[in-house]
């Protein structure tokens, strides 16, 4: 009979725990957005006959039922945590740390990604150049370049990205930039170079292109606790970071035009800073054309760079050098669009893009 009330007990435990757990699961509220993992939480799943014998209520069902767990970001970190350094995992989701830095792992080299890059870029240069322009590529390593090999994580074949596009985007000047790098250039939390650290950047490509730059970069703070893309994706209790900026006189008196949405925006946007994703505060991020305008600048000085989203923080240090730039994303703009938009006549050209980006550059139009 003991035994019988010890399991009723036992059962009736496990019951309020289950109702209890159902009822903090129904009313808990959902955030309205995962600012940690930058992305909306699925929503619920619409009901209906079809979606129900389809299954696709039950995906969608389970999207929705993970994102609303109660704690759901204290699980995280503790998995994260646990795999790290409980059970000595390399990585989680193939997001690693070493030295205080995060990466995300990029392997393997997909060669024919690269090769296609070159491709774009060859039918960019046919349709609107010639040899009335200076021709520039240059390309940046991503973080695992300085840490995949001491992490014991896999790596691309840098030497033969290097010497592959320079080889093949014959019609264009190599700026090699490797050797002005390392990791403390980068942000610990995020996929992007430091503003503050590449001015050694700007300067040999202002160098190859004939222009000058001058030497009175003031350092400014937008967000002393800034947390990058990898912050949420590792799950790790990272520590925060600066975010800065450098401004001179020839970049405050600069005009920024967004063509895509037809108005005009700031150099530096510091309520981006303070954003979803602070680095948006360059050039207010992800836009497909924008225009750069220096009075103070000689009038025939022109630039056009085709870029990714680390050209957003060098072009502000190249303002100073030229009258006009042009910032081109031909992962959002069609390169036959741009005639509509830019007079390449005389300008001096520059591709500009990081490994990731080629490594992936189905992305390229």
């Amino acid at each position: 009979m003991q035994a019988t009330k010890k399991e009723h007990m036992i059962c009736g435990l496990f019951a309020v725990f289950l109702a209890a757990a159902f009822g903090l699961f129904i009313f808990w509220p959902q955030p309205e957005y995962f600012m940690d993992e930058r992305r909306l939480p699925a929503k619920f799943p619409e009901v209906s006959a079809e979606s129900l014998l389809s299954g696709r209520f039950m995906g969608g069902f389970e999207k929705y039922a993970t994102d609303a767990v109660p704690f759901r970001i204290n699980f995280r970190r503790l998995k994260a945590v646990s795999a790290l350094y409980l059970f000595h995992r390399q990585d989680n989701h193939g997001i690693y740390l070493q030295d205080g830095y995060t990466a995300k792992m990029e392997y393997p080299l997909n060669q024919a990604n690269f090769l296609r890059a070159a491709e774009r870029f060859r039918y960019v240069y046919d349709k609107y150049l010639n040899e009335n322009n200076q021709v520039f590529l240059s390309l940046i390593p991503d973080k695992n370049y300085f840490l995949a090999k001491s992490s014991g994580h896999l790596w691309m074949d840098y030497s033969w990205i290097e010497e592959t596009m320079s080889r093949k985007v014959d019609f264009a000047e190599y700026i090699g930039i490797f050797d002005l790098l390392k990791i403390e250039d980068y942000y610990q939390t995020d996929t992007h170079w430091r503003q503050e650290k590449i001015k050694p950047v700007a300067e040999r490509i202002a160098q190859k292109t004939g222009v000058i730059l001058p030497e009175d970069y003031q350092p400014k703070m937008a967000n002393p606790e800034f947390y990058g893309v990898y912050y949420g994706q590792s799950g790790l209790p990272l520590p925060p970071e600066s975010l800065q900026y450098l401004m001179n006189q020839e970049i405050q008196m600069a005009q920024v035009f967004d063509l895509q949405n037809g108005k005009e925006i700031p150099v530096y946007d510091e309520t981006l800073a303070l954003g979803r994703d602070g680095y948006e505060m360059f050039l207010s991020g992800p836009l497909s054309l924008i225009k750069i305008e220096n009075p103070a600048a000689p009038k025939d000085k022109k630039m056009v760079i085709f870029r990714d989203s680390f050209g957003s923080a060098l072009a502000p240090l190249l303002i100073p050098g030229y009258s006009q730039i042009y910032l081109a994303d031909i992962r959002y703009l069609h390169p036959d669009r741009l005639g509509k938009y830019i007079d390449f006549e005389n300008s001096d050209i520059l591709f500009l893009y990081s490994t990731l980006v080629l490594n992936h550059s189905e992305t390229l139009k």
